[in-house]
């Protein structure tokens, strides 16, 4: 009797433990389209097999701590440690260093799938990321992913309210696939074409009601994308491409503005990021956009860049008239320093021209 006991005992603490592991998948913010159903099912049902051993991968400017979750996969684990390694490079590539000291990733098998689910990112502690990922995922289709990438750029701007939530998926949209290029991994004619092809997914629809009250996915990621491109060429503009939107990121992040923030207004973190190109293009973009449906004339936008797309071959032109601000977009920029004036002192010392965005411009 007292085996029998023991025993049970035993089971109840390990159900104990796998509910703990999995529970916490419930407070996390969907980033892209979810699992089926049956996928779900798959991924949130812990058998408690074995999982592979946690590891730490240093990268520049912080460290990543990787666990799985017990079950099985057909790739070794350096493989997939090679996967996350890819992503903090684009990520770090592009903010100049790696956004979190310390941030945590959970990869979760999917049995009997493959590739790559839906990502969460949660900013408690530093930021943790949980990733599903197939069972019988193979090395390619880690190779060709982009949703890791994009996971991590959430770690490198606070945490916003529901209103605001399509700057965060936005950004996440548009330097996911612009870091992948400065850090080598992909070409440039590659994420032109799938911006020509996506970017009208964010245009507003009938009833639209500006981004901050229009919640829809098109408008939260896209919506959100389209910010962030005409945001980067008219500081182009303004600074003769000196600066870009870039620039006004890294700056956020070495003001602490990370996704561990939970209290800094979107008013204030996009002023941290004018004074880092010494414009207002980000606030003004912001009061045009967040209240009215305000179309762009992508079709201009494309022309003006020198981007051409025809039965899925991209041709440049770079002698079109903003040709410099889209090569400059994709190539690596060094780290530079950058002064911040105190927010919560309350102290304005940037001494930011009144300049407006070109009618040029889009």
């Amino acid at each position: 009797m007292g085996a029998l006991r023991r025993a049970w005992k035993a089971v109840l603490v390990v159900s104990a433990v796998c509910a703990i592991i999995f529970s916490t998948r419930q407070s996390f913010r969907a980033s892209v389209p979810s699992l089926s159903a049956s996928a779900t099912s798959r991924a949130s049902t812990d058998t408690c097999k074995p999982g592979l051993i946690p590891v730490t991968i240093r990268v520049p400017g912080g460290a990543i701590h990787v666990s799985f979750a017990p079950g099985p996969f057909d790739l070794r684990e350096e493989e997939m440690l090679t996967w996350v390694r890819r992503a903090a490079t684009a990520v770090s590539t592009y903010y100049g260093s790696f956004p979190a000291a310390h941030t945590r990733l959970r990869i979760v098998p999917v049995e009997g799938e493959e590739g790559v689910f839906h990502g969460t990112t949660f900013g408690e502690r530093g930021g943790f990321t949980r990733i599903p990922v197939g069972e019988h995922t193979i090395a390619g289709e880690l190779e060709s992913d982009w949703i890791l990438t994009h996971e991590f750029v959430h770690l490198a701007f606070p945490d916003m309210p529901k209103r605001n939530h399509w700057i965060e998926e936005g950004l996440a949209t548009y330097v996911e696939p612009i870091a992948r290029v400065q850090a080598g991994q992909l070409k440039p004619a590659r994420i032109w074409r799938d911006m020509v092809r996506d970017m009208p997914k964010g245009e507003p629809d009938v009833g639209d009601r500006g981004l901050d009250n229009t919640h829809t996915w098109a408008r939260t990621y896209w919506g959100g994308a389209l910010y962030c491109l005409r945001a980067d060429l008219t500081i182009r503009q303004l600074t003769d491409n000196r600066k870009g939107l870039q620039d006004a990121l890294r700056a956020i992040v070495a003001a602490g503005g990370t996704l561990d923030k939970q209290n800094w207004p979107l008013e204030r973190t996009l002023r941290i990021g004018d004074q880092a190109t010494g414009t207002t293009v980000l606030e003004q973009l912001y009061a045009e956009m967040k209240d009215e449906a305000v179309q762009v004339d992508l079709p201009y936008v494309w022309k003006q860049m020198g981007v051409a797309v025809h039965e899925g071959k991209v041709n440049f032109d770079d002698h079109a008239d903003w040709a410099l601000a889209r090569i400059a977009i994709t190539q690596p920029r060094p780290m530079q320093p950058v002064q911040i004036s105190s927010e919560l002192s309350g102290q304005t010392t940037d001494d930011r021209g009144d300049a407006a965005p070109s009618s040029r411009f889009p």
